[in-house]
């Protein structure tokens, strides 16, 4: 009898865009100032995309990295997957345009839109084909680029986000899994507290919509505060449960970098210490999709993290989403 296929984790990678915007950049934009910023997000900078450096720019030099990292040739991937709610275009897909810069022809590439949770529900997805047989090699990227639908003009938002992508390939096993469980949810009653209100069927683009800034994003803070700390703790706690370890088993917690506070809140409620939580939101903002697997990597390179340790990742984000994956490096 074939044994039970399970999901290696082989490499991952990361890329950022080379320009730094800071806060003092940002107290030339908008009135506010490096103090308020810090303190109530705990960002002191993030990376912008040039007007000609696209996502699936960023998505590709995260792969060549997460590739060599993995040793083995893009021509071995099987299926391509993207989270990204910052996609070059509506269609064709960004992991569709991924794959031509990649030199791949067959291999099927679609993007998955969960906003912050998107690499969560990847490494869902990923692990679902895996364990079914269809695909052996994947590769997972979360790319995106949110300077380019953030409206610079409101200091509530505009301080928040920057760009930058990661990469994972993940592979079947017939022994020693990575990926020992993940666990998704999403509520769509929570949509209007963070949405870009046009640019799709409901509010296509005119004039109106371009100059009312609805192809921006929009969000009510305090209340996506209160929901994500909520949701982002129990999808760790039922992540957890499914992967049958315990709170002392994980050797870090790497939550979604959206805001100094809510990761402070969610350790609370988890009941962990904060040296246990990998934290680089100070350098990068939030850059959605993108944090946990940017965040992972930088802990693998910064020798953090050991070949062995068990890792949790959690995430929130718009939807609402959410979602955790426990995995082994």
């Amino acid at each position: 009898m074939d044994k039970k296929l399970g999901v290696k984790i082989l490499g991952t990678g990361s890329y950022f865009p080379k320009k730094v915007l800071t806060n003092a950049d940002l107290e030339k934009m908008v009135e506010t100032s490096d103090e308020w910023i810090s303190s109530r997000t705990g960002i002191k900078e993030r990376r912008i995309a040039k007007k000609n450096e696209y996502a699936s720019d960023l998505a590709f030099n995260a792969s060549v990295e997460a590739l060599k990292a993995a040793n083995i040739s893009e021509k071995e991937i099987d299926l391509i997957l993207v989270a990204t709610i910052t996609p070059d275009m509506f269609f064709p897909s960004t992991a569709c345009f991924l794959q031509t810069k990649l030199g791949l022809n067959s291999s099927p590439a679609f993007d998955l839109s969960a906003a912050c949770s998107g690499f969560i529900y990847g490494i869902a997805v990923a692990r679902a084909f895996i364990e079914s047989g269809l695909y052996k090699n994947v590769l997972l990227v979360g790319a995106e680029e949110l300077s380019k639908i953030t409206d610079w003009t409101n200091r509530d938002t505009c301080v928040l986000f920057g760009d930058g992508a990661g990469a994972m390939v993940l592979s079947a096993s017939e022994e020693n899994y990575d990926v020992l469980s993940t666990y998704i949810g999403a509520d769509g009653s929570y949509s209007n507290l963070l949405f870009i209100p046009a640019g799709g069927s409901a509010n296509p683009a005119t004039v109106e919509t371009v100059n009312a800034k609805m192809h921006t994003m929009k969000m009510q803070g305090r209340d996506v505060f209160k929901v994500a700390v909520l949701k982002m703790a129990y999808a760790a706690e039922k992540a957890l449960e499914l992967s049958d370890k315990k709170l002392k088993d994980i050797k870090l917690f790497i939550p979604h970098q959206a805001n100094m506070r809510i990761i402070e809140a969610v350790a609370k409620k988890i009941g962990i210490s904060m040296s246990r939580v990998f934290v680089n939101i100070y350098k990068t903002g939030n850059i959605s999709s993108a944090t946990t697997i940017t965040a992972l990597d930088e802990a693998i390179k910064t020798g953090k993290l050991q070949k062995g340790d068990i890792v949790e990742l959690i995430a929130f984000g718009g939807g609402f989403t959410w979602g955790a994956a426990v995995i082994r490096i």
